[in-house]
């Protein structure tokens, strides 16, 4: 039989942040339970973070079939008892989280229940209502004590963080008016009215932050 086609993706930014957030992850993810990747896109995360995350299980998401055939692609040449197939989850799609309920009631999925939820570079690059969708969920899935933990570019204050910032911003917008780099404050309000606390802001390089909420 043929060999199966390798249709892996590579991402440049996620070769270089990977190292740089995961030593973020190590100290804020709860020690055990299941992480939530939301918007994983090429899967070089995931098969990073997995085994140096251990014994954490990871479970992978995206709603882009490409991404999810590169993910997979990514897992068969690292597979790893702790790393699951990736999920179809679209946070615009009203009850997303139903189809990770399902995942877990799954007969003979003996994964752990999950404890944080981790979206790199997504809310900025999609309309505001994946950021809403992503705060219900996480109030649905995440217990109390469990991790959501956000990376990319947030202004702060109002105010961009750097000019770069600022002209990535205006790109973004040009491609998509309901794009765009997003207050903290704000995103910190909307997490707050699903019972998630700010607890750790932590500066990143490429002027790019590591936002971590505590469900209460």
């Amino acid at each position: 039989m043929p060999e199966s086609k390798d249709r892996r993706r590579h991402a440049p930014a996620a070769e270089r942040n990977r190292v740089p957030i995961c030593s973020v992850l190590e100290t804020v993810l709860p020690p055990d339970g299941t992480v939530l990747e939301i918007a994983s896109g090429t899967g070089q995360h995931a098969v990073f973070w997995a085994p140096r995350l251990s014994p954490r299980h990871w479970l992978p998401s995206d709603p882009n079939p490409e991404a999810r055939a590169s993910i997979k692609s990514w897992l068969a040449t690292f597979p790893l008892e702790t790393l699951y197939s990736p999920l179809d989850l679209d946070m615009t799609q009203p009850n997303w989280f139903q189809a990770v309920k399902t995942w877990q009631s799954a007969e003979g999925n003996i994964a752990p229940p999950i404890t944080a939820i981790v979206n790199i570079n997504m809310i900025h690059i999609s309309p505001w209502a994946a950021c809403e969708g992503l705060m219900i969920g996480a109030g649905m899935l995440i217990p109390q004590g469990g991790v959501l933990f956000l990376y990319g570019p947030f202004k702060q204050n109002g105010h961009h963080t750097a000019p770069s910032n600022e002209a990535f911003d205006q790109s973004l917008r040009s491609q998509n008016p309901a794009w765009g780099v997003r207050d903290l404050d704000t995103v910190a309000e909307l997490a707050a009215q699903h019972q998630f606390q700010l607890t750790q802001t932590v500066a990143m390089p490429a002027n790019n932050l590591s936002v971590v909420f505590t469900r209460q």
